[in-house]
Formats: structure tokens, sequence, C-alpha cells
């Protein structure tokens, strides 16, 4: 039976190798790129994973996009006007905008867009971040229709959006995915199927889709139709679908890979010794969701024990070993905030329970004393915990704390692995008690972590509810006073974090294995990274 098993895995692993290496070192067959495996969706509405939103932002462009440095640029829209009170936004789309089919961008593709994203029938998860909108979240809860959303077609080429409250950060949202621009003759006709086939996979940025592989790959060629396509290098990107680190890794030194998200824990110091790791800022969180369903993690004292009793420096000094930064907190390093601190959100709050190594001690003594009182002294009679994830890395990180809460608090655990798309689908749902997630931002505000936990927010998939903590948002989503929405953000996250509503495990960085070949590519501290400028050396 082993050798049975041991040849299996080696056939899985040729397959994988060969096809990564077969006929990819010509440079004019494109730069082979490895964010994932097989997509939960492309579709820009329906879409809420960074690998999703790295294919739909070079098949895509929203009103604002992003420039070299990742700072807010125009994009279909070529200028707009804010009204006094800061409620209504007129946007000016580019003569010269077209779709890919050549056909002209028009002010109508969005209201179609953006009227689909918050429909309830359509069910998406990012409808929340339309709730500057005016009557958005009314209409997706079914209490409106989607004719009366904020926006409106004045002519073919301007766009007039009105806001419910002022919103700060609206030019941000106005880059993201879900408000981008969409064909409504293309997805009317295809229904669910429409992302499926380049024939129908109809975008209006950079690239075009050529070839949809599915579990095997998404080739993009340079559009011609781009109003920018000046300014964009390559002529071809292959997106390598898969989720194999060390498979990505032969890639990778081969050459036959340019670029991958996922290097293997094992070799992180072997990469960085040999050139081939570039460790990128990340504005985003490492945490474990918990089913507030449960019975058992419905008490306070549990969820703070579990919290407590985790070496958040070992799992980044001897598992993850890419600078990630032990998180006690959910709002990670990099969000601006209007205070001192060097304009820092978190330096602003500060940590909620210690991360020192010295204090370690401490924190477990107080997670026994929580587990104690809530019923189960040295861990009797606590029920087995399932964890449930995707594959890959996170299963190192899951057995290091599992080992920590055995040893810490004698309480036992299991691991279960989905692939990914289903995992997603497991999340949503809550079939789980305690679930690997991450967030990365969306856009440079607290806004972008905060809003995840709203009680009504479909990316809450863990259901926590707290009123007061919606109640401190809706001042912060209700004035573009700085001083006012922060304040209101920061109590909010108190009420997050008092209640314990997630396990917040590190912040991120993003190590990222890179081809020495390969030069400009435009990192984002959001995850979403743009090869639109990217080059192959001879």
């Amino acid at each position: 039976m082993k050798n049975k098993l041991l040849f299996y895995s080696l056939f899985i692993f040729a397959a994988l190798f060969l096809f990564v290496s077969c006929g990819v070192n010509a440079k004019e067959d494109g730069i082979k790129i490895n964010v994932g495996p097989e997509p939960k969706t492309i579709d820009p509405t329906l879409n809420n994973a960074v690998d999703g939103s790295i294919y739909i932002q070079h098949a895509f462009e929203g009103l604002a996009t992003r420039d070299k440095e990742n700072k807010i640029t125009s994009g279909v829209a070529e200028r707009w006007d804010i009204s006094e009170d800061g409620l209504t936004y007129t946007f000016y789309i580019r003569e010269n905008a077209k779709w890919s089919d050549g056909q002209k961008i028009t002010a109508d593709d969005f209201v179609y867009s953006w009227r689909r994203a918050v429909d309830p029938k359509t069910a998406a998860e990012y409808a929340y971040q339309f709730e500057p909108v005016l009557n958005a979240m009314d209409i997706n809860a079914g209490k409106k229709p989607v004719e009366s959303l904020g926006i409106r077609a004045i002519d073919e080429n301007t766009l007039e959006v009105q806001l419910a409250t002022p919103t700060a950060y609206f030019i941000e949202l106005a880059a993201f995915p879900t408000f981008y621009p969409l064909r409504e003759d293309i997805i009317e006709e295809y229904g669910d199927d429409w992302t499926l086939s380049p024939e129908t996979y109809i975008g209006n940025g950079p690239f075009i889709l050529t070839e949809r592989r599915t579990d095997d790959s998404l080739v993009m060629e340079k559009n011609t139709n781009y109003w920018n396509a000046d300014s964009i290098i390559p002529q071809k990107l292959v997106f390598v679908l898969m989720q194999n680190e060390t498979a990505a890794m032969a890639g990778i030194k081969d050459g036959s890979l340019h670029f991958s998200r996922t290097p293997p824990l094992s070799d992180m110091e072997t990469l960085q010794n040999e050139g081939l790791m570039y460790i990128s800022p990340y504005i985003g969180t490492y945490y474990y969701c918990l089913n507030w369903t449960n019975r058992t993690l419905r008490d306070i004292r549990v969820r703070k024990a579990l919290a407590l009793a985790i070496d958040r420096n070992y799992i980044v000094k001897e598992v993850t070993k890419g600078g990630q930064v032990p998180a006690a907190a959910w709002v990670p390093n990099g969000i601006s905030d209007t205070e001192d601190a060097d304009g820092d959100f978190r330096k602003v709050g500060g940590d909620y329970y210690s991360v020192k190594d010295e204090d370690l001690q401490k924190n477990v003594e107080e997670a026994k004393r929580l587990l104690a009182e809530a019923g189960y002294p040295e861990g009797r009679g606590f029920p087995v915990i399932e964890f449930k994830s995707n594959a890959g890395n996170h299963i190192p990180i899951f057995e290091a704390i599992q080992q920590m809460w055995k040893e810490y608090l004698n309480i036992d655990s299991t691991v279960s692995q989905e692939e990914w798309a289903t995992f997603q689908t497991t999340r949503l749902h809550k079939e789980f008690v305690i679930a690997r997630h991450g967030w990365i931002g969306d856009y440079n505000d607290p806004m972008t972590f905060l809003g995840v936990f709203l009680s009504y927010s479909a990316q809450n998939d863990g259901g926590y509810s707290n009123k007061a903590y919606d109640d401190n948002l809706k001042i912060a989503m209700s004035t573009i006073d700085q001083k006012v929405r922060m304040e209101a953000m920061h109590k909010a996250e108190d009420v997050l974090m008092g209640d314990m509503g997630l396990i917040p495990i590190y912040f991120y960085t993003e190590p990222l294995m890179v081809s020495k070949k390969l030069s400009g590519v435009v990192y984002d501290p959001l995850g979403w990274h743009k090869f639109f400028y990217a080059k192959l050396a001879e």
C-alpha cells in the first residue's frame, strides 16, 4: 500500500512539474504567473478573493484605477467632479474608452453593473461595499427596487452617483472590481456561464482573455482596444492555475515559471539566499474565523482562552519565516489614521493583548483560568475542535497551534482540508467550527477591515453581531470629518476585540517567488500585483 501511495504521489508531482515546464522557455510564450488554483469565479461582481481580483484587474478597469505607485488615478473616467456637500459625484467617461470587442463603453454599462451588484438575486458578497450609494442597502435587503439605486446615466459619457452620506474613500471604491462596468447584453444572454469562454468574457482592461482552461490556465493577451494600450508592455500573460508549492518552486528555479505567490515554508531561507524571493508589504491580517452559532465558542471565556494560548512569535519565526508580525488586533499596520503616531491606525490603537515573548506564560496562565471558569478545568470535558482549511501553508501553521492548545490547555483538535473553491463555500455557509481566514485591504482606510464584521456583511463568515459595533461604524460612515470617523472606528475595534470576535494570528507580509529574469511588476500592498509593465530579460 505504501508503495502505491508513493507511486501516486510521484506521479502527481511529475504531472504538475511537466505542466509548468513544458514548452514555456521562449520569451514569446509570455510571462508565466501562478497566483493560485482554479478561482471560484472571475466575475467582477461575484469575486471575493485576491487571486480572482488579480485576474479581473488585468481584464477590466473601473472609473478610477491605480498607477505604478499604487496611487488612485483616472481610469475609464478621465475626470470627476464632487459636490460641495460630498453627496454627488459626476464622472466623465473617456471618448476612447472601449470594450475589448471594440464597442464603446457608456455610462449605462456602470448603471447595469452596480444595480446587478446590489440586487439581492445576485447574492454578491461584496454588495455591502455599495453602502455609501443612495438606497443600496435597502435594495440589497429587498426593500426597494434596483432602479432606485443612486446612479444614473446623464448621457453616454456622463455618470452621476448620489451618495447616502459623504464617504471619504469613495474614489478608492470606484477602483474596486465590484464597481467595474459590465456588458448587459453578454450577461443576459449567457447568464453565469459568461466568464467561462474567451468569446463571452468581454472586458475593458489592458488584456483580453484568449484561452480559458479549467484547472489549467488563463491566457491573456494585450488588448489593443484599451484606451491606454500604448503603456502596456507584455504581449501575453499565462496564469498557471495550481496550488502546489513544490512544483511552483521547481518552475521558478528552472525558468518555466516567472512569478508565484506560494513559496514552500520550509524553503523560504533557501529561496532568499538564491535571490528568488521578494517580500512585499501586504496590508492584511491572517486570522481564525470563529463560528458564532457553535455553543462552545459562544462563551467569551473560551474564545479568549483560545486566543491567548498561541505563541505567535513562534509561528512567525519558525513556521512562516516571511517577516510577518504577531497580531494583537484586527486592523493591521499600514492603514492610515488622522491622529499621531505617523498617521497609522494600528499605532494609535495599540495592542489588545501582549505578544511579547516574555509575556507568553502570563497569557497561558490567563487562558487556563478562563477555560476553567468556563467549566473546562485543565481542558476536561472540552469538545474536540474541528479546524477547516484549504491545503497549503495553512496546515503547518495550524499544526503548530494545535500542539500549543494541547500543551497549554489540554484540548484536542482535528484538521479537515478542502479544495479552495469548496472551502470558500464552506465558510460562507458556516459549515465549520474554526476556519482559517485572511483579509487583505481593498483600499487604504480602516473601514476596509472593520466593515467585514458588520452584522449584515456577507464577508462576516463567522456570524459575529454586536449592535454597539454596527452603531460606531454607522457614525464613521456618515461623515467625512476624519477625526470623528477615526474615533468611531477605534471604538468599534474596541468592541470587536473585547468580544474576541476573531482570533488574530499575524499581520501579513507577502513572500513571493520571482524569477531573476522578471522585472517591472507593480507590487501592491493590497495584494493585487499588476503585470502591466512587466518584462522578461533575454
